[in-house]
């Protein structure tokens, strides 16, 4: 039996551990003679350039683990990666190389993409301690290296933290997949490999931002402004912010998305439109602070008072605008530049308000596995909107790229359909089907 039937047979352990391991495996990948396809396009179509194909299967280090991916999801990271901005990808796979040893196996001519993922243990290196073949798990994006000081501190501290399927090889968007022991969180048994497999990248991301003390330390009360409240970052903020007993404060870009925002835990939900803010505000700062104004008088119409934190994650057209309306005294913490990198804004009302930036990437697995956790709780809930098959990956990554998604956009990589891999149905029906599948019903209206 080969390892690929095994894994869908729900084979035990001992079989899947005897069972062939295939040569080649099929992933969406990129691949070196298309880094420059773009040149000065106008749309650089993601589709151009993500295939999906059958590559080598790599050995594992000592320290790794073979997955088997049953599903994964596409993240603006994987946007970037086909854009070949703003880096090319194969730059980051040969610097890694560089190092040496096992790391070598990463600079290839192709890039298997994908920063989430979920799955089967199917192999394990010589010196795993703690995972099993067999185990269900999900893979977390943050790729640190156990034997640098700072990890033991904070592995989103080492010098050498890559995010994985990002900056590294055999990401998840793929059959198979190969991750570091130290990215293992246990799945949630009662989620499906799809709903798992949105948790890492953004759940991760906003509990770090929000609930860390190494974020934004959120507290009860706290009145939290969240950027794009309907998309995969902004939902699981949104559920953050009122799950700890905050009020969460939501804008999105159009109405039909205004019912997401409400759906996910925002009291409040603001369209782009009512503030008059488009992609290029960000480059003037005045246009910044008249745009403020303007978000500032509805949020104290709306709660009474300013945000003590603003989630941000857009980047450029956004970024002035939240250094202005957030509180004296308040946090703005940021993730990501989804609009551009090059923020401009009146660092008057910075310094002189006393506010604070804090830079926030992935989660360590301290983080992420404390998440998880919420999941079992049923204090947090799954935010998958849509689901496409592996061979799609294409236009599931155009959706993300031109912002027509809401919540998560899930890919099935062995997994067969949708709904798979609940292995604790009582602790399902105890949550509710209606209540773990929030999107599903008002997903398709505001992504037309």
């Amino acid at each position: 039996m080969s390892l690929t039937d095994a894994v869908l047979s729900g084979a035990a352990p001992d079989e899947l551990a005897r069972a062939e391991l295939p040569e080649r495996f099929t992933a969406a990948h990129l691949r070196v003679e298309d880094e420059g396809v773009f040149a000065d396009a106008a749309d650089k179509d993601v589709r151009r350039t993500l295939h999906v194909g059958e590559v080598p299967m790599p050995d594992i280090a000592p320290d790794e683990v073979l997955v088997a991916v049953m599903a994964s999801s596409v993240n603006y990271n994987t946007v970037w990666s086909a854009k070949f901005e703003p880096l090319s990808t194969f730059r980051f796979l040969r610097s890694y190389a560089r190092q040496g040893g096992w790391a070598a196996r990463h600079d290839q001519p192709f890039h298997v993409l994908g920063s989430d993922g979920s799955g089967v243990v199917v192999r394990v290196g010589s010196g795993v301690r703690r995972w099993r073949v067999g185990d269900h798990v999900v893979v977390s994006p943050a790729h640190v290296d156990d034997q640098e000081p700072a990890t033991q501190t904070d592995g989103m501290l080492s010098e050498a933290q890559l995010a994985w399927g990002f900056e590294t090889n055999y990401g998840g968007l793929a059959q198979y997949a190969v991750a570091r022991a130290s990215q293992l969180v246990p799945k949630p048994p009662h989620l499906s490999w799809e709903e798992a497999a949105s948790i890492p990248v953004c759940g991760g991301t906003a509990y770090r931002m929000l609930v860390s003390d190494r974020g934004a330390r959120m507290k009860q009360g706290d009145i939290v402004l969240i950027w794009g409240a309907s998309g995969g970052l902004g939902a699981y903020a949104a559920q953050l912010v009122r799950n700890g007993g905050g009020i969460a404060v939501g804008v999105v870009g159009s109405e039909a998305k205004e019912a997401i925002a409400r759906k996910v835990g925002c009291q409040v939900v603001i369209n782009r439109a009512e503030i008059g803010i488009g992609d290029d505000t960000g480059d003037d700062p005045e246009l910044a602070i008249k745009a403020g104004k303007r978000l500032g008088a509805i949020v104290r119409r709306e709660v009474g008072e300013d945000p003590h934190i603003v989630f941000e994650h857009v980047g450029r057209a956004t970024f002035g605008i939240s250094v202005f309306v957030v509180r004296r005294g308040g946090v703005v913490v940021t993730c990501g530049s989804s609009t551009g990198y090059h923020h401009t804004f009146d660092n008057r009302y910075l310094w002189m308000k006393l506010k604070r930036i804090v830079g926030s990437h992935i989660a360590n697995l301290q983080e992420m596995t404390e998440f998880a956790r919420l999941f079992e709780q049923g204090s947090i809930v799954p935010v998958v909107s849509r689901v496409y098959p592996l061979a799609d990956v294409g236009e599931a990554t155009r959706l993300v790229q031109l912002n027509q998604h809401v919540g998560k956009v899930g890919v099935l990589c062995l997994a067969p359909e949708p709904g798979l891999g609940v292995t604790a149905p009582e602790l399902r029906a105890r949550i509710g089907e209606e209540t773990l599948t929030p999107l599903r019903s008002v997903s398709a209206a505001a992504a037309g």
